[in-house]
């Protein structure tokens, strides 16, 4: 199978995330890197290049550069699509420049800093015709496929109630002023955006909830709060949801909670029963029944009672854990083959789970949460 072509915008020394991406897109050999511009220090892109194999000549100096470079390259030769992997104030302007431009876009998220950038993108998306998503790790999970299959299938019967924490204590002391990059970025309004916690991790959570339950949330009653002192953006956020279809919910995110990694959870109840997955057991998916009893699913391409496409998803039998990676590269997996029935059928149907509209549904929590506890935790609409 003919590997799909893939530059990168960000992601060089120093940033945590570049190598996570380069090696979720390697990992199926379907995806090759052949360009980048990793940093707005040509310099620092100039050794990233070096390290990750590219020729010189497909290194850029600026994401400027490498748009307008690969597209005076023959057909056959240049990126097909984008990897954008920068701070987020990076996203619109890069992602709307190379859709113009004919490449296709995965993202990192939130999507932008504001949902008017976001409709920027989206009106980029409409203008090109070209594929669009983001990278929503956690949707690449197996066991999160199986939990929206098995709510959408009717499993657990109607949704009455949704909780959802994402629980992480990296920045419970200043991290921003004792020179942590990705700190400095994340509490910073003019490179994050409108919401600090609720935009790095908490669209993960709300985004995590809308997925497996298939329902949209329609309007949040939420508390954000600046716990470290001079702190500029929110680092911790609780919320009250409103779904469609009358199921309520609760949402907390925390990047103040000491000691904690990354535990995010959901649990989803029904009228007939619920499920909980936590990414501390990713392989596992609990199944809960009104009579009391559980049950425990476990990650396995051998695994027959899961649904044929999380199979699908699992690259090892049970027993032998699938992690971080492994779901990043589900996300790059499921893209690149969107790219391919592009270019073999022009349609822009994606597989990717989180296509254009979780970018602008995203946009539109994050803004709503912010308005909610800006006008006293007042009931606040999804615009």
């Amino acid at each position: 199978m003919k590997r799909v072509r893939m530059g990168m915008v960000g992601g060089g020394e120093g940033a945590f995330i570049g190598d996570i991406h380069r090696a979720a897109a390697r990992l199926d050999g379907e995806v090759q890197l052949v360009c980048g511009a990793f940093s707005s220090n040509p310099e620092v892109t100039r050794r990233t290049g070096r390290r990750v194999g590219l020729p010189p000549e497909r290194v850029y100096p600026s994401w400027q550069d490498m748009l307008s470079g690969e597209s005076r390259l023959p057909a056959q030769l240049r990126a097909e699509f984008i990897a954008i992997v920068t701070p987020n104030d990076l996203h619109c302007p890069v992602a709307e420049r190379a859709l113009d431009s004919g490449f296709h876009v995965l993202s990192e998220k939130p999507a932008t800093r504001t949902l008017a950038e976001a409709r920027t993108i989206a009106a980029a998306v409409a203008r090109s015709k070209r594929c669009y998503a983001l990278t929503h790790t956690y949707l690449g999970y197996p066991l999160v496929t199986e939990a929206r299959l098995r709510v959408l299938s009717g499993d657990v019967g109607k949704v009455h109630r949704v909780q959802v924490d994402y629980p992480q204590g990296w920045l419970t002391t200043a991290q921003e002023t004792s020179g942590n990059r990705q700190a400095e970025w994340r509490t910073d309004p003019q490179r994050a955006g409108v919401a600090g916690c609720v935009g790095d991790i908490g669209v993960h959570a709300f985004n995590l909830a809308e997925y497996i339950t298939g329902l949209h949330v329609t309007k949040v009653c939420a508390d954000l709060s600046f716990t470290v002192p001079h702190r500029r953006l929110d680092d911790q956020a609780s919320a009250l949801l409103r779904f469609e279809g009358e199921a309520v919910g609760v949402l907390t995110a925390s990047q103040v909670s000491a000691g904690e990694e990354n535990d995010l959870s959901i649990r989803v109840y029904g009228e007939a029963g619920g499920i909980v997955w936590s990414h501390r057991d990713p392989n596992s998916l609990k199944l809960l029944s009104l009579s009391g009893s559980q049950r425990t699913l476990r990650a396995g391409n051998n695994v027959a009672e899961l649904h044929a496409f999380t199979r699908a998803q699992c690259r090892t039998p049970a027993g032998h854990p699938e992690g971080y990676i492994e779901a990043f590269a589900n996300i790059y997996r499921l893209f690149a083959a969107d790219v391919r029935n592009f270019t073999t059928s022009g349609t822009t149907t994606l597989s990717s789970p989180a296509p254009l509209e979780s970018a602008l549904r995203g946009m539109a929590f994050i803004e709503a949460m912010v308005a909610s506890s800006t006008a006293g935790q007042q009931w606040t609409e999804l615009s």
